[in-house]
């Protein structure tokens, strides 16, 4: 099958996203529809069917769904603008993030707990994204350890995303044991110091930690077992207790990067920016990136989206360091209006829960594969060739 991967990004048909739509219209012709829905929505729905309802809702969003549904509205509010007569016979989506090749401006954002949505966690949207040539971004709360997703990814590009912990030594832990494991970037995640408030989550009483799940990173680390008042096998929950207690730090300031800086020599992206201030400050402290987002509306209820925040936060550090960005993304049209307004690279994440969910490594690949597809087919009709040319003169706002 033609994928970004298989013949590279650039091929000698009419592009990836013509030939993934031919392929659907000719298995349809001798076949009928598609074994699964191209419309995520009704991947969702299917999703819904296949797990149990505490799972299903742990997808969901902080408070009302304010900022989830400003996510999404917010995109709204910029209009793609095709430009005629250029020859877009020959396109490329391939580029580089944090120095690694990647067939497309895309990433697998950092989701944690897998074993919700599948009995080999974090595995199948492993092997998936390697076989697009994704990067795939392991959460430092997954099923499956930094070790097991490097070994089913195999030289694929993986980046590692950290909550940085109270114990310092079990963080040096963590980034040694990713640096050992060939992941190539840190992605720090700024904005989960807290759960937020979550209604979906609350309703059903269910908060997965206290049941040991997404704890793979902890309960394999040298560090974190050698804490623990009594050995893991004879004391879950004691575990468990121990892990609630070192998993975050409330007391990290901006001084705080300083110490990461010295103990990685992986390029280090701040996940969480959504005002040009903290943008500046994290240019000015020398880590190499950050991600526009709002956790996917998990934490802050009644924030302002991450599309929102985008252009200021472009126009205080786009040029001078890499930016991506997530939350609210839902397809290839979205993809191109945030790299209009100038991210380096997008992250894609719910959208893959549902597919993981629906059809296991399978229904990764499909939404992976359909996202691409739109993403190449709206470039083109907006009269580009590669993703480095979209600019803000592609848009309007609507």
């Amino acid at each position: 099958m033609n994928t970004p991967f298989s013949q590279g990004p650039t091929t000698a048909s009419r592009g990836f996203g013509v030939d993934h739509q031919m392929k659907i219209y000719w298995e349809g012709r001798e076949h009928g529809a598609p074994a699964l829905p191209i419309s995520l929505d009704a991947l969702r729905e299917r999703a819904r069917a296949a797990l149990p309802p505490a799972a299903f809702a742990y997808i969901g969003g902080a408070g009302n769904g304010e900022t989830m549904n400003a996510n999404r509205a917010d995109f709204l509010r910029w209009q793609i603008v095709p430009r005629m007569l250029t020859d877009i016979s020959t396109r490329s989506l391939a580029t580089t993030i944090h120095g690694q090749p990647a067939a497309a401006p895309l990433i697998v954002a950092p989701i944690g707990l897998h074993e919700l949505y599948h009995s080999e966690g974090e595995l199948p949207a492993a092997r998936a994204s390697a076989a697009r040539q994704i990067p795939f971004t392991l959460s430092c709360q997954s099923s499956r350890t930094i070790e097991e997703v490097a070994d089913a990814m195999g030289p694929a590009t993986r980046f590692f995303q950290l909550y940085w912990s109270r114990d310092r030594e079990l963080t040096r832990s963590f980034l040694r044991r990713a640096e050992g494991a060939g992941y190539t970037a840190l992605v720090v995640t700024l904005d989960t110091r807290l759960l937020g408030w979550r209604p979906s989550d609350l309703e059903h009483g269910h908060n997965p930690f206290l049941f040991g799940k997404g704890m793979a990173n902890y309960t394999s680390d040298p560090v974190f077992r050698a804490a623990l008042k009594r050995p893991l096998e004879e004391d879950k929950v004691g575990a468990i207790k121990h892990f609630l207690t070192v998993f975050n730090d409330l007391t990290l300031t901006w001084a705080d990067l300083a110490w990461l800086r010295a103990n990685t020599k992986l390029p280090i992206t701040l996940k969480g920016i959504l005002h040009p201030d903290d943008a500046r400050r994290a240019l000015a402290s020398g880590v190499e990136g950050v991600i526009v987002s709002n956790h996917g509306g998990r934490q802050v209820d009644g924030s302002i989206s991450a599309i929102a925040a985008l252009p200021e936060i472009v126009a205080a550090v786009g040029g001078k360091m890499v930016i991506g960005f997530d939350s609210g993304l839902r397809s290839g049209a979205d993809a191109v209006k945030a790299l209009a307004l100038g991210v380096n690279y997008i992250g894609l994440g719910r959208p893959l829960v549902y597919g993981l969910a629906a059809a296991g490594e399978a229904g990764v690949g499909w939404v992976l594969d359909n996202f691409l597809a739109e993403l190449d087919l709206t470039l083109a009709l907006a009269g580009c060739t590669s993703p480095a040319q979209l600019t803000r003169d592609n848009l309007r706002p609507a």
